[in-house]
Order: structure tokens, then sequence, then C-alpha cells
């Protein structure tokens, strides 16, 4: 093996407002989409979302409810400004308002926000 990811896939159990939300609101393109699987073209790592169901059979564990902030997905932007314009585009459309737009000690200017299933992504820029 690698130390290396290929793939990030989202796990969930209500694919239909996840794709629109990944597609309509953060504007990634589908690249296949199989019902029960979808893939966004994305630049480096391929990026899907699939229904737990289709593992049910493969593994018990997929059948266990998902509890807590288990992951990140990290958005970069060019600006600081463009955080505080992409961060009001993402709640109009839909997105879930965790943490505005602000200045972190890690000098950074940044955003939190959340997918339909509640996973909180960040949108970032450096501070110059």
């Amino acid at each position: 093996m690698e130390a290396r990811i290929s793939l990030i896939t989202i796990w969930t159990d209500d694919l239909i407002p996840m794709k629109e939300f990944y597609h309509n609101v953060l504007g990634f393109s589908i690249k296949n989409d199989l019902g029960e699987y979808i893939e966004f073209d994305n630049e480096g790592v391929r990026f899907a979302l699939c229904s737990r169901k289709v593992m049910y059979d493969y593994n018990e564990d997929y059948k266990k409810q998902s509890i807590g902030q288990s992951f990140e997905l990290a958005f970069p932007c060019k600006n600081p400004e463009e955080v505080d314009a992409s961060y009001k585009e993402i709640i109009s459309k839909g997105g879930i308002p965790i943490l505005e737009p602000q200045n972190m000690p890690w000098n950074q200017r940044t955003a939190l926000f959340a997918d339909p299933d509640g996973n909180i992504h960040e949108i970032f820029a450096d501070l110059k």
C-alpha cells in the first residue's frame, strides 16, 4: 500500500439532498452518477458520495448510525475577501451556517458550514 489518498467517499443515508448540495451549492460537476454512487469531477483526489445501503450485504458496520464530526473538507479561497463572499453564497444556497468568517490565530481567515448530513466543512484563505 502507498501512503497516499486516492479517493474520498462520503457515506450517506440520504443521497439526493447530498448530491444536490455538492453539485448545486458547492459547484462540483458530476462525473459519474450510478444512482447510489455519485462521483464528482475534482482535481487530484477522487471525490464521491455513496449510499450506505450499498454496503449493507457486505458489512454490518455500514448500518450503524454515524455520530459526531469525524472528518472535514477544507476549500481554499484566493484571499480573505473571497472567504466572506463564498460563505455568504454557500449559506444563501442552503449551506448550514456554523461559524461566520473570522481571522484565526493560525494566520488564516476561516468560515465553517455544514452539508445536509451535518458534516462540517471549512473555507479559508491565508492572511497576508
